[in-house]
C-alpha cells in the first residue's frame, strides 16, 4: 500500500513538473509561432499591396459590406486587403486585391477558381490602378465574358467596402434587385412581380419588356428609362411627349401582333432541332428548339443528363434574330448550366447567317456551346425553307 502510494504520489509530481515546463515552453514559443504566422500573413497580403505593413484582420460583421467580401483587413498607410468569392461560370471563385489610401487598386490576383480558360490568372493586372470611377471602363475578355466580368465586379466590391470603412454609403444592390426596384418604380400596381416578354417584333428604342404578372400593364425598358403602360398598351408613366409617343407605339406593335403554327410536317428537310415554328401576322418567325448539348453528347465521367436543351428563338423573314432564351436545360449544374443564364443567350440577339458564331463561348462547356449554335443555325435554315429558298 506505502508503495503505491510512493507510486502515485511521483507521477503527481511528475505531472506537475511537465504542466509546469509546458506552460513556461508554451510562454517563449507562442509568441514566436504568432510572429511568424503574422509575417507570413503579412508576406501573402503584401503581394496585393505592395509596401503594406502591420496588417490587422477586421471584424467584417461589424459593417455591412457586399456579400462577395469575406475577410478584410487594413495597415498602417490607410490601405486595405479584401478576399471575395464570388461565381464566374462556375462557383468559388476567389479573389484577394489591394487598395491603397487613395482608393486606388494596388494588385489583384486569383487564389482559388473551378474556371478553365486560364484567364483569371492574368486578369488582375488590367485592373491595377483602378478606382470606383474608372473600374466599369476595363475590358472583360472575349470568350470568357462571364468570368472576367465576375472578377471585375468582385474588386468592385472591395473599392465600395472602402467607401464603407470610411463611413460612406454605398448602394448595395445588384442588378437583379435594381431591375425589380425600377419595374416596381415605374409599374406600381405590378405588385412586384414581373415576367420577361418574349419579344417577336423588332422594336424602336426599347432593349426589353416586361409584364405584370397580375395584368396590371407592361414596362418597357429604353436606354436607361422604364415606362409604364396600362394592359391595353397606354402609358401611364410620367415622360416627355416624344417618350410616351414612342412606347405607345412599340406598344401597340408588340400587343397588336398575333402567331399562327405552322404545319412543319410537310417539309422533309425541316431540321431535326425544329420542333414547333410559328409565323407572326408580321411576318416574322417564331421557333422552338431542342439542342444536343453535353446532356446528349457529353460522357459518362460528367453523367450526362440524357435531356436536350429547349430554346426559343424569333426571327425576321431576312433572317435576323430578334430574340432568343433557353426554356429548359439540363446541363451539368455550375458549367453547362449557364446557358439558362440571359448573359449569354441575349448574345444572340440581332445576329445573322453571317455572324450568330460571334458569341463568348460558356466557359469549360464546349459541347452545351456548340450544341447551342447549331441549334441557333437551324434558325436560318428553317426560314429558308418556308419561304420556298432552299
Amino acid at each position: 500500500m506505502k508503495q503505491h502510494l510512493k507510486t502515485v504520489l511521483s507521477l503527481t509530481v511528475i505531472c506537475a513538473v511537465v504542466s509546469v515546463l509546458l506552460a513556461l515552453t508554451n510562454d517563449i514559443t507562442a509568441p514566436i509561432i504568432e510572429k511568424q504566422q503574422n509575417e507570413a500573413t503579412n508576406a501573402a497580403l503584401a503581394v496585393v499591396l505592395p509596401g503594406g505593413e502591420d496588417f490587422e484582420q477586421l471584424d467584417i460583421s461589424a459593417y455591412e459590406l457586399p456579400a462577395t467580401i469575406t475577410q478584410a483587413y487594413s495597415e498602417k498607410n490607410g490601405g486595405y486587403v479584401f478576399q471575395m468569392t464570388t461565381t464566374g461560370y462556375s462557383s468559388g471563385f476567389v479573389v484577394m486585391c489591394g487598395i491603397d489610401a487613395q482608393g486606388k487598386v494596388t494588385g489583384a490576383t486569383c487564389i482559388a477558381s473551378s474556371e478553365t480558360l486560364g484567364v483569371e490568372t492574368t486578369y488582375g493586372a488590367s485592373l491595377t490602378d483602378a478606382t470606383l470611377e474608372t473600374i466599369d471602363g476595363v475590358d472583360t475578355v472575349a470568350g470568357a465574358t462571364k468570368t472576367t466580368q465576375a472578377y471585375r465586379n468582385a474588386v468592385k466590391d472591395a473599392l465600395n467596402a472602402v467607401v464603407i470603412l470610411g463611413g460612406g454609403s454605398v448602394d448595395l444592390r445588384d442588378e437583379a434587385q435594381i431591375l425589380a426596384d425600377n419595374l416596381s418604380a415605374a409599374l406600381p400596381a405590378g405588385e412586384g412581380k414581373f415576367t420577361s416578354v418574349f419579344i417577336t417584333e423588332e422594336l424602336d428604342s426599347v432593349s426589353a419588356v416586361y409584364r405584370a404578372d397580375n395584368g396590371a400593364g407592361y414596362v418597357f425598358v429604353s436606354g436607361e428609362s422604364f415606362v409604364a403602360t396600362d394592359a391595353q398598351g397606354v402609358v401611364t408613366s410620367e415622360a416627355a411627349e416624344d417618350v410616351k409617343t414612342l412606347i405607345a407605339a412599340q406598344a401597340q406593335k408588340l400587343l397588336s401582333v398575333t402567331q399562327t403554327e405552322i404545319d412543319i410536317s410537310g417539309y422533309a428537310d425541316m431540321p431535326s432541332q425544329v420542333q414547333k415554328a410559328y409565323k407572326t401576322s408580321t411576318g416574322n418567325y417564331v421557333f422552338e428548339l431542342r439542342a444536343a448539348g453535353f446532356g446528349i453528347n457529353g460522357d459518362e465521367w460528367y453523367n450526362p443528363s440524357g435531356e436536350y436543351i429547349y430554346l426559343r428563338v424569333s426571327a425576321t423573314a431576312a433572317g435576323k434574330i430578334i430574340a432568343c432564351e433557353t426554356v429548359s436545360q439540363k446541363e451539368t449544374d455550375g458549367i453547362g448550366s449557364a446557358c439558362a443564364d440571359p448573359d449569354f443567350y441575349t448574345q444572340f440577339h440581332g445576329k445573322d447567317e453571317t455572324n450568330y458564331r460571334e458569341i463568348d463561348a460558356i466557359s469549360g462547356a464546349t459541347i452545351t456551346t456548340n450544341g447551342y449554335k447549331t441549334a441557333v443555325s437551324k434558325v436560318f435554315e428553317a426560314i429558308k425553307l418556308l419561304k420556298g429558298d432552299a
